[in-house]
């Protein structure tokens, strides 16, 4: 669990509609991603949308964080995230040219109801591990880049939307050349 969420409580059994939902959200995000179909994954942000991937540290025991605050990888908006999606369908786009191949694998999803962030229980918090494969090219050795998410995933009157995620990657230093994807 990430800081700011405290305890959620317990996860929903995952034979429940609602978590069956969220697992299915992130599964067809995944794909979305994974074609690079940026307008359609676009299409699944709120308007609200809170895009964060804090920068890990290596710390001691008992040290109290594992993040540095006020320190990000990204944190982004809707527009920072279109802007980032428009740069990517042009010719100045070169971090991603010849474009990444890749392939998102999402498990270990687990289901919470939320009252943190909405009253009307119309908000879930979802935790998931993600493993993203990143191949670019056919000299440079692909990447592998491991996370945890917390995601907030809002009922809309169109389905699922994601209105948080927050990504902590398992490593302090990343070795991927630039964070041009989406994880």
């Amino acid at each position: 669990m990430t800081a700011g969420h405290g305890n959620p409580g317990r996860p929903l059994p995952y034979s429940d509609p609602a978590h069956q939902a969220a697992h299915q959200f992130l599964v067809e995000e995944a794909a979305l991603l994974d074609a690079a179909d940026y307008a359609g994954w676009l299409g699944l942000l709120c308007d609200d949308i809170r895009y964060l991937m804090p920068v890990r540290v290596t710390t001691a025991r008992g040290a109290g964080f594992d993040t540095l605050a006020d320190m990000a990888h990204f944190d982004e908006d809707l527009y920072a995230l279109r802007k980032r999606v428009q740069r990517l369908a042009t010719d100045h786009a070169w971090t991603e040219d010849p474009p990444s191949r890749t392939r998102h694998f999402v498990t270990n999803v687990r289901t919470f109801r939320s009252s943190a962030f909405r009253s009307d229980g119309a908000e879930f918090l979802v935790e998931s591990a993600v493993l993203l494969f990143r191949s670019r090219g056919d000299t440079r050795e692909a990447d592998l880049v491991s996370a945890g998410r917390t995601d907030v995933l809002r009922e809309t009157a169109a389905g699922l939307r994601l209105a948080r995620r927050e990504i902590l990657v398992d490593e302090a230093v990343l070795r991927t050349q630039n964070l041009a994807v989406f994880l």
